[in-house]
């Protein structure tokens, strides 16, 4: 029997897709705009790095206090407040004349972009036991559509000007503020309960994944998938480039395949696969290919092998969804948001040290004069991340406490 589906969850999935459009369009343009205002291609270097790290910083320092206001106010003035903050960060990035103001936009939107826990708690809040995992698929699909519409944008608008992309990024945001407005319905009761000050203490906030049985367990496997994607995503393009010889045009295809290999699995497979597996072992079964998956781009010799290598790894997006509805079914209502908050903050760790480490390992061991010469690395780094959440999940993983949760 189908289950209507909640007016707010189009919303959610346009604000995920807008998030990795607006993303996308300024990664052609990111690195001439910060040479342009500082002057000096190697201190833009230095200083484009600073603001990844920076956006990834905020998102860490807001995601947990997000989720905490989310379950206290509601899910839908944190999340039309996050939209308007990702719309102010645009526009400020496209009026900035300075790189301080730069800094001040990624901030912004650092944190407007740290309702990722948000918008899954919001999800859980409107989903059955039965579609929790399928709607955390069609949250995968907008990250991977994304993926595909952001930079192909970019690099085209950006051919009118570097500020333009930040500019279309600005109105797509306001767009989706006032399409909220209208549609967006609050998915749970306002809670009147205090609110405890060390949820606003960031990293004390992260103690909250203690408190449920089985969560830390959970935490644990989700950041270790968290760790092996920004292995992944962090040296793609460097790896593409060194190994391949692949131009930017070419990198960018290859992002362009493999978010629309993604957006098919989440959207069409992933129904199928948990109607016949269930959660736990769409979890396991997710892993393993990326496991392969994984191993398959390190040893890749040749451009077609790695195409021929994406759909596997684009079923191992299988894992995440289903792992992210067996953490709503140990989780109250009442603290989806705190929880999901949390997690976000930890992906927000792993999205500043996977990029340090990764690239650190791909510099070593990517040159020509390595001791071990081994362009794969990082890939092979990320398989071991996957290893170890699999190692995890197999040995304590949880009973679901929710009844009618598949497993």
């Amino acid at each position: 029997m189908n289950t209507p589906r909640s007016p707010g969850l189009p919303f959610i999935f346009v604000t995920l897709l807008i998030d990795m459009i607006g993303l996308g369009v300024v990664i052609p343009v990111g690195p001439q705009l910060v040479t342009q205002l500082t002057g000096n291609p190697l201190l833009a270097a230095r200083n484009l790095g600073l603001l990844i790290a920076s956006f990834s910083l905020m998102q860490l320092l807001a995601a947990p206090v997000l989720g905490t206001l989310s379950d206290r106010f509601g899910r839908r003035p944190v999340l039309l407040v996050s939209t308007l903050l990702t719309a102010a960060s645009y526009g400020l990035a496209a009026l900035a004349s300075s790189l301080a103001w730069l800094f001040l936009a990624r901030a912004l939107g650092g944190i407007g972009g740290a309702t990722i826990g948000v918008a899954n708690a919001y999800i859980a809040d409107v989903s059955t036991p039965q579609t929790r995992a399928r709607n955390f698929g069609l949250a995968g699909a907008a990250f991977g559509l994304g993926l595909i519409v952001g930079p192909a944008l970019g690099g085209l608008l950006g051919q009118y000007g570097l500020r333009l992309p930040y500019v279309v990024a600005a109105a797509l945001a306001v767009l989706n503020f006032l399409y909220g407005l209208v549609v967006l319905p609050e998915s749970r009761q306002r809670n009147d309960e205090p609110i405890a000050l060390s949820s606003f203490v960031p990293l004390r906030a992260l103690g909250v994944l203690s408190r449920f049985p089985g969560l830390p367990v959970l935490a644990a496997v989700i950041i270790c998938m968290n760790l092996a994607q920004q292995f992944l995503t962090s040296t793609w393009v460097l790896h593409g480039t060194v190994r391949y010889g692949w131009t930017t045009g070419v990198n960018g295809l290859s992002l362009a395949v493999a978010g629309v290999v993604s957006a098919f699995v989440q959207i069409a497979l992933l129904p199928r696969i948990l109607g016949r597996l269930g959660n736990g072992r769409t979890v396991t079964l997710g892993i393993v290919l990326g496991v392969l998956g994984y191993v398959f781009y390190g040893l890749s010799s040749s451009p077609w092998m790695v195409f021929a290598a994406m759909p596997v790894g684009a079923l191992a997006g299988v894992a995440a969804p289903a792992l992210q509805a067996l953490i709503t079914g140990q989780t109250p209502p009442q603290a989806q948001g705190a929880v999901q908050g949390a997690l976000g903050g930890a992906g927000s760790l792993c999205a500043i040290a996977g990029p340090l480490l990764s690239t650190a390992l791909f510099s070593h061991f990517a040159a020509s004069d390595a001791p071990i010469h081994l362009p794969g690395v990082a890939f092979f780094a990320g398989a071991l991340c996957l290893l170890a959440g699999l190692a995890v999940f197999l040995a304590f993983r949880p009973q679901p406490i929710s009844q009618g949760e598949p497993v």
